[in-house]
């Protein structure tokens, strides 16, 4: 934490969050270049966290050093806060915050961890999904057995857990468990409005990603899947031999991490137990099941025309030129919320990274262009809300 010496009479207080750890790197053999090894390949520079969120926090720190530099102050008191587990849930920081809110005392607080709907069209986020994380273990045999003596005489962790999994959504993207979308909050005919002023283009959406069809809950738009609506991944599988040629075994274990992105008004600890129940009524009782919770964040919302959403909203277009969008965004930032039990402020959330930055994923990246842009925009947000 580094924060402005003195508390300046009259001058509004401004925190800006971020943090230095980041996702895995693997698979390595996918990266163009070493992760840990930054490298500046067609005006972007490539390496883990070069996007979420070092790059971008690192624009905010060097728009208050220029301001220290030409000015010698900055239109507002700042607080830069940085952590080192905010993949993981933030757990330190939450105690950390009970413990130091004096001292944290602020107006606003300006996170830089999402991103912009496309280059030159900014965006003030207003609503984050949020997260809960577990882990299926199933366990049959107490050691891998010979697929062909013991074959059709006992059960195969790996089948039951493939079933399983594979009955948490229908053909039609909904999550199948009992009670999931109870509490969900519907988008309002403005956000939809909003939403729908986004860019976007299936043939360019499903190039960029690679893949041959889109895919989602019916009823809704890509963006409004991706952003305003639960959902439930498999993010990994674990079981039996992977290496090469093959062996014909029965695995003793199977394992599955999976993570739901929640919305507002869902709590997680209501849904995971809601998982945890669908799961267990759906393991037959010729293995043993383990459920390990794993990291839960609320969602977060809150108001676009709050003073210090439209001083973001003034700093974007001047910025960019350009009208900036109002948009929620899919990804998780757990803190966010506990800044706003804890501290009882809002988060001004205004993202640089662009929508092929690849964060948590292979060859991430960060914009060059966009990381000017980003110090410009947060030394004019310092100076629209120094204005109020």
């Amino acid at each position: 934490m580094a924060s402005s010496p003195v508390r300046r009479p009259g001058k509004k207080k401004v925190l800006i969050y971020g943090h230095y750890d980041v996702q895995p790197p693997e698979p390595l053999d996918l990266w163009k270049s070493p992760p840990f090894e930054p490298q500046i390949i067609n005006n972007a520079i490539y390496a883990r966290g070069a996007s979420d969120n070092k790059g971008q926090h690192f624009a905010h720190l060097l728009a208050v050093e220029s301001f220290l530099g030409s000015q010698n102050e900055a239109p507002c008191d700042v607080i830069f806060l940085l952590e080192g587990e905010e993949e993981v849930g933030s757990q330190s920081l939450t105690k950390f915050l009970r413990e130091h809110k004096d001292i944290l005392n602020c107006d606003c607080i300006v996170v830089s961890d999402s991103g912009m709907p496309a280059r030159n069209l900014p965006a003030l986020t207003y609503a984050l999904r949020g997260v809960v994380a577990l882990e299926l273990i199933i366990k049959g045999p107490s050691h891998d057995l010979h697929s062909g003596v013991y074959g059709g005489a006992i059960e195969n962790p790996a089948y039951v857990l493939c079933k399983i999994i594979a009955g948490l959504k229908d053909d039609q993207g909904r999550i199948t468990i009992p009670g999931i979308y109870d509490d969900v909050r519907p988008l309002s005919a403005e956000e939809r409005l909003q939403l729908a002023r986004l860019p976007f283009s299936e043939d360019e959406f499903k190039k960029q990603l690679g893949v041959v069809k889109i895919f989602g809950e019916s009823g809704f738009t890509t963006w409004e899947r991706r952003a305003a609506r639960p959902t439930i991944e498999i993010n990994g599988i674990t079981s039996g031999y992977q290496g090469e040629g093959s062996k014909t075994i029965i695995p003793s274990v199977a394992s599955a991490k999976i993570t739901l992105r929640i919305v507002p008004d869902q709590r997680p600890e209501r849904v995971y137990e809601l998982v945890r129940k669908h799961i267990e009524g759906a393991c037959p009782d010729t293995v043993t099941l383990s459920i390990v919770p794993g990291h839960m964040g609320e969602a977060y919302i809150t108001s676009y025309d709050s003073v210090y959403s439209r001083a973001a909203i003034d700093a974007l277009r001047k910025a960019y030129g350009v009208e900036p969008v109002l948009m929620r965004e899919g990804g998780s930032v757990p803190i966010v919320t506990e800044f706003k039990k804890i501290l009882g402020v809002d988060s001004l959330l205004i993202g640089m990274a662009l929508p092929d930055d690849n964060p948590h994923s292979p060859n991430e990246k960060f914009d060059i262009d966009s990381f000017y842009k980003g110090i410009e925009m947060s030394m004019l947000l310092l100076e629209e809300i120094g204005k109020i």
